[in-house]
């Protein structure tokens, strides 16, 4: 049928208009076949997309080959060598993960010039007398002390430790506000300058208590130097510090992430505590600046920790690993006798002061713990947060267990990194096959880096029995070769121990399975902690 007449001229009239409009928009609109460029077609953009993954996995293949040789050429322990392997292989299917890793946490080279270190080195003798005479009177303090560790002290001086010093008066902190109250004390009582040199800075309450009292400080003329470890300290802003920089306080973050300085060391750490007024007092220990070293953040609960402040001439060595370190990370040389001033004996310890790091090709601390491991006849007592020791301290311990010394640990039962309390928990199994007693303190966090020898000769200061502190960070330790001191540290260990749980060795054994798997995933990582 056929449509209305009428319709039908509406009909054709409406399609002669689009038809028109059509024709009119793609005269106006679209673009010649020769003004507009060629569309990717699809087999092209697939082909284009198969040639760019090609090339990135040739590229990551080369890469991680390439970084296993650079790990196997600088590696030298074998343990810490596998480790990285282990790990860049397991991560190859991610391209470039397994090179980057080791470039931020396994690059354990520090750019710092030799020559600057040595040129420390005469001017700290020329400027300080003190160092030259406690140099040449080492063999009469050595003549104080029993002939064992009178070798001792020169032992340690081969591993690059300070002479030993008489003269010296210790005190002890082992809690944290008496410590704090101390340090405040004496930074109030500074007259001409004040070194302060810590892996923790916190911009909390007690972190912006130090820094006002050390802006006060720098405005009335003390001269402020804060140095600080730019991943520990990592909240510090600066707009924290701003106030203590306008009061004249001059503040460095050591070993910033600078690619264009080939400072890209994230796992390089400073982590020594060092505090150093008017070249006279100084403390160090275990103790950085933050609420939490207070007990005041519930996470870690109560903390113990163990602290000293050093008044005679070994200031004077805590004065020159900060004038060192100040002058690496702020380029600025502190001389003069002001900062190096003639120290007299202020009490009657023995006390000789150890640094060590990455930029040394022998590590200082570790080989001294490795010394004073087989050195004990009759107690080795040690206390550390975490406790990842490399293989020879391992074998130490454990000789030291099986000739029937009377060895103990004191670690975390409350911890606050798990992967290295799992990988501790792994070798605590070893050592107590050996007869070692092993304590978890449970009161809260454990933060103390003590280690007591026969009745002799005891260490303090920042240096954990892990690998981290032997091979990893930069540290400074206190060695006392004193009866007295390691009296004084055996009474606090024991109070320790009373509110601490021992390990029975036979329920240890039979532990959940499921835990002990984790304990071994985290112990191949050992070499990296």
């Amino acid at each position: 049928m056929a449509p209305p007449a009428g319709r039908s001229s509406r009909c054709l009239a409406a399609n002669t208009l689009v038809r028109d409009f059509r024709a009119c928009h793609h005269d106006t609109e679209a673009p010649s076949s020769q003004a507009m460029p060629a569309m990717w077609s699809g087999s092209e953009l697939r082909e284009l997309l198969q040639e760019i993954t090609g090339a990135v996995a040739i590229l990551a293949t080369v890469s991680t080959v390439l970084t296993l040789l650079w790990v196997l050429t600088i590696k030298r322990d074998s343990m810490s060598a596998t480790a990285w392997c282990l790990v860049i292989i397991l991560v190859s299917p991610i391209p470039f993960l397994g090179p980057l890793l080791f470039l931020l946490l396994g690059y354990q080279t520090v750019h710092r010039p030799l020559t600057r270190k040595q040129r420390h080195v005469v001017t700290f003798r020329q400027r300080y007398p003190g160092h030259r005479r406690s140099a040449l009177a080492l063999a009469e303090t050595a003549d104080e002390l029993k002939p064992a560790w009178a070798d001792f002290a020169g032992l340690a001086r081969r591993f690059d430790a300070f002479p030993i010093s008489s003269g010296n008066r210790i005190e002890f902190y082992h809690d944290s506000k008496p410590a704090f109250d101390a340090k405040l004390e004496a930074i109030e009582s500074a007259r001409d300058h004040i070194h302060l040199e810590y892996f923790i800075v916190q911009p909390d309450g007690t972190g912006r208590r130090f820094l006002d009292t050390l802006a006060r400080k720098a405005r009335a003329g003390v001269e402020v130097r804060l140095l600080y470890d730019a991943m520990g300290s990592r909240r510090l802003s600066r707009a924290a510090l701003e106030p203590l920089v306008k009061a004249g306080g001059r503040c460095a973050a050591f070993l910033p992430l600078n690619p264009l300085r080939r400072r890209i060391q994230v796992n390089l750490r400073n982590h020594r505590k060092i505090l150093v007024v008017d070249g006279r007092v100084a403390f160090t220990g275990g103790l950085n600046i933050g609420d939490e070293y207070l007990g005041l953040v519930p996470y870690y609960g109560y903390w113990r920790d163990t602290h000293l402040k050093i008044e005679g001439p070994a200031v004077a060595c805590l004065q020159r690993i900060f004038v060192e370190d100040w002058d690496f990370a702020a380029q600025e040389q502190v001389q003069g006798g002001r900062y190096f001033p003639t120290l007299s004996a202020a009490g009657d310890c023995a006390v000789q002061v150890i640094q060590s790091g990455p930029d040394q090709a022998l590590k200082s601390i570790r080989e001294v713990f490795f010394a004073a491991i087989l050195r004990a006849k009759k107690r080795l007592w040690i206390a550390s947060p975490y406790f990842v020791p490399d293989a020879g301290l391992l074998n130490a311990l454990r000789l030291a267990g099986y000739l029937g010394v009377d060895v103990r640990f004191l670690g975390l039962f409350h911890p606050d990194k798990w992967i290295p309390y799992y990988a501790a928990r792994f070798y605590w199994g070893d050592v107590m096959d050996a007869g070692i007693k092993v304590y978890q303190y449970t009161r809260g966090m454990m933060h103390a880096k003590v280690m007591l020898v026969d009745d002799d000769w005891a260490t303090v200061g920042t240096a954990n029995l892990d690998n981290r502190s032997m091979h990893l960070n930069f540290e400074v330790n206190c060695l006392f070769y004193s009866p007295a001191v390691v009296a004084e540290l055996e009474e606090a260990f024991r109070r320790d121990l009373e509110v601490s749980i021992q390990l029975d060795r036979e329920v240890y054994a039979h532990r959940p399975f499921s835990g002990q798997l984790i304990e071994n995933a985290c112990r191949l990582l050992s070499p990296v902690l």
